[in-house]
């Protein structure tokens, strides 16, 4: 069994739109992570998320390439803040593939207490529109199989990807700025 944890494409800013749905560059990235893993034979029987505006949108675009069913739904205890440890029992009975849509930190506690063990050791370093796929070894224990950000696929043509320090240094988005350590 498969279990890939996605953290939702780039939203807006709040104060944009209090819902905060998918920018333009969100929907970008995700359509294209969504192409490469369809491309790359990824299946799952179900696609859920967190009922948020931004992970809703990022669970639509992957299913259209990944949910063989299109089962696509909204499901509770994955909100940012969330503990993460009825989810991981949960996960641990599982018996099809599973894509799951959430947010930070959630997502990235549920990979470390899966893993490690330990939900506060910071085992993966998400970015939007980031999948982390995870499997059980033949000891049943959860893995890191693999991880793919959009950052890793290049940039969308006509696109241009913000940097880390969120324009702050610089007028324009640019992929990499002086400030951040990684685009």
């Amino acid at each position: 069994m498969k279990l890939y944890l996605v953290q939702h494409g780039q939203a807006v800013p709040k104060e944009v739109d209090p819902e905060r749905p998918l920018s333009e560059q969100g929907r970008e990235d995700v359509s294209r992570v969504a192409t490469r893993l369809g491309e790359a034979g990824v299946r799952v029987v179900r696609v859920w998320h967190s009922g948020k505006q931004r992970a809703a949108e990022t669970a639509g675009i992957l299913a259209g390439k990944v949910c063989s069913g299109k089962r696509v739904e909204m499901i509770k205890g994955i909100q940012p803040n969330d503990p993460v440890d009825e989810f991981a029992s949960d996960a641990d009975v599982w018996g099809e593939d599973t894509l799951v849509v959430g947010h930070l930190p959630f997502m990235s506690r549920l990979v470390s207490l899966l893993v490690a063990g330990d939900s506060k050791h910071e085992l993966v370093h998400y970015t939007p529109g980031s999948v982390v796929c995870l499997q059980r070894d033949d000891t049943d224990r959860w893995v890191i199989s693999w991880m793919l950000s959009p950052g890793l696929l290049g940039e969308a043509p006509g696109v241009s990807a913000p940097c880390a320090c969120a324009g702050s240094c610089h007028p324009t988005p640019r992929p990499m700025c002086r400030r951040s350590a990684s685009p």
